[in-house]
C-alpha cells in the first residue's frame, strides 16, 4: 500500500529515522567505549577479573544487597533466580499474567528450570490483588499439588507501558511472604527507572524483595549484560546455575565495564527519557482523536503506549505507515515502534533519542493520526 525507502538511504535521502521499538537499541556511549578499551580484565570464571568484580560490588552496594552477579541477561538472571528460589522438584511459581517471565522468556522456567508457573490477573498499573495472591499461595500442599516456592514481581512494568509498582504495594507483597515463608524476586530490567521515577535510591525500590535483577543494556545504555543481587547465600548458588546454563564468561571485564560508567552517568540522566515519552504522550493527546489514545497520568517512565480503535485500524498497517515516508508527505521521518498488544503500539526512550528526533517524532505521529482520522471521517476507508 505505501512506498517503501530504504531504510539505508534514509540519511542521504534526508529523512530521519528515529527508531523507537526499544530501549535495547542503546548502543554504548562513548565514555563505555573508552572504558571497555582499557580495562583490566581476567577470567570471571575463576574470579580473577578485577572489573567484573568492581562492577558486582558497586551494584550490590547500590541496591543494598550482601551480593551480586553479572550475567548475560535479564532473561538468564531471572531463569537463575527462578532455579536458585524453585530447589526441589514440583515448584510453582507465582506471577502476573502479564509478567515478562511468564510472556516473553519462552516459557524457560517450565522448559529449563522445570517449574511450574500459577498466574494472577495483573491490574492495569502492574500490580495484583493481595487477596488473590494468598488464594494463590498452596498451604501444606497434598502430594496432587505443586508446592509454592516464589513470587515474581516486575518493575517497571513492560506490558502495562512502563508503569512503576507502588512502594506500599511492594510491602504487602512482602508481608504476605513473610507470613508463608516464601521468597519475592523482582525482575527489575527497569528498575532504574522506577527509582527515578519516585526519586528514591534503587534500594528502597528492592527492599522488600529477596533478590533483583536489572538490566544493563537497556535505557542505562550498555551494549550486553545484567545483574542479579541478593544475599550471600543466594548468589553462591546463582553462580553455580549460571555455570551450568553456560553463563560462565571469561574475560567479561571488557563489557562490565561499560556497566561501571552506566552506575555512574546513566541512572540520573534516565529523567530526560521520561520527559521525552510524555512529549509524545502529549502530542496523541492534542489530536483529540477518536481512533487513537493515550492515558497521560499514566505515562511515568520512558514507554507509551498509543492505543488504537482496533475495528477499524490495523496495527501492523499502523506500523508500517508510520516508518514509511511518502514523497507528499510533509514530515520527513520514519517512526518505528513495537507492539506487543493487540490493541497498542509502544513508543519506547533512551539516550540516543535527542530532543530534535523527539520533535520530528511527534509531527510524524500527529501526520498519521489524522491521516487516519480523515480517512474514517470522509468514508475512504
Amino acid at each position: 500500500m505505501y512506498e517503501k525507502i530504504n531504510v539505508d538511504l534514509m540519511h542521504n535521502s534526508g529523512i530521519r529515522m528515529v527508531d523507537l521499538r526499544s530501549d535495547t537499541l542503546s548502543k554504548p556511549t562513548m565514555e563505555m567505549r573508552e572504558a571497555m578499551y582499557s580495562a583490566p580484565v581476567g577470567d570471571d570464571v575463576y574470579g580473577e577479573d578485577p572489573t567484573v568484580t568492581e562492577l558486582e560490588k558497586r551494584a550490590a552496594v547500590l541496591l543494598g544487597k550482601e551480593e551480586a552477579v553479572f550475567v548475560a541477561s535479564g532473561t538468564m538472571a531471572n531463569l537463575i533466580a527462578i532455579m536458585v528460589h524453585c530447589n526441589q522438584r514440583g515448584s510453582e511459581i507465582i506471577s502476573g499474567d502479564y509478567g515478562h517471565t511468564f510472556k516473553f522468556e519462552q516459557g524457560g522456567t517450565a522448559q529449563i528450570a522445570g517449574v511450574h508457573t500459577a498466574v494472577i490477573k495483573n491490574n492495569e498499573d502492574g500490580t495484583f490483588n493481595i487477596e488473590d495472591l494468598r488464594k494463590k499461595i498452596r498451604k501444606n500442599p497434598d502430594f496432587h499439588e505443586p508446592i509454592s516456592s516464589l513470587i515474581i514481581v516486575e518493575n517497571t512494568h513492560n506490558l502495562c507501558g512502563g508503569k512503576v509498582l507502588p512502594l506500599e504495594w511492594l510491602e504487602k507483597v512482602h508481608n504476605v511472604a513473610q507470613e508463608h515463608k516464601l521468597p519475592v524476586h523482582m525482575d527489575g530490567a527497569r528498575m532504574m527507572n522506577a527509582a527515578v521515577y519516585l526519586d528514591v535510591p534503587p534500594s528502597r525500590i528492592v527492599k522488600d524483595v529477596d533478590s533483583v535483577c536489572f538490566c544493563l543494556s537497556k535505557g542505562l545504555g550498555c551494549p550486553v549484560g545484567a545483574i542479579l543481587a541478593g544475599s550471600s547465600e543466594f548468589i553462591a548458588k546463582a553462580r553455580r546455575v549460571r555455570k551450568a546454563i553456560g553463563g560462565g564468561w571469561r574475560q567479561a571485564g571488557i563489557i562490565a565495564a561499560a556497566g561501571i560508567v552506566a552506575l555512574d552517568k546513566m541512572i540520573d540522566r534516565l529523567k530526560e527519557d521520561h520527559i521525552h515519552a510524555y512529549q509524545i504522550a502529549k502530542a496523541i493527546y492534542a489530536t483529540s482523536s477518536k481512533n487513537f489514545r493515550v492515558d497521560l497520568q499514566t505515562v511515568q517512565t520512558n514507554m507509551v503506549l498509543m492505543y488504537i480503535n482496533k475495528m477499524k485500524i490495523d496495527i501492523k498497517e499502523l506500523q508500517r505507515r508510520l516508518q514509511t515516508v511518502l514523497k507528499t508527505d510533509s514530515v520527513k521521518c520514519s517512526v518505528r515502534c513495537m507492539s506487543l498488544n493487540h490493541d497498542c503500539v509502544r513508543f519506547t526512550l533512551y539516550w540516543e533519542i535527542s530532543d530534535e528526533d523527539v520533535a520530528i517524532a511527534c509531527e510524524k505521529i500527529q501526520l498519521v493520526i489524522r491521516e487516519y482520522d480523515a480517512m474514517y471521517l470522509n468514508g475512504v476507508a
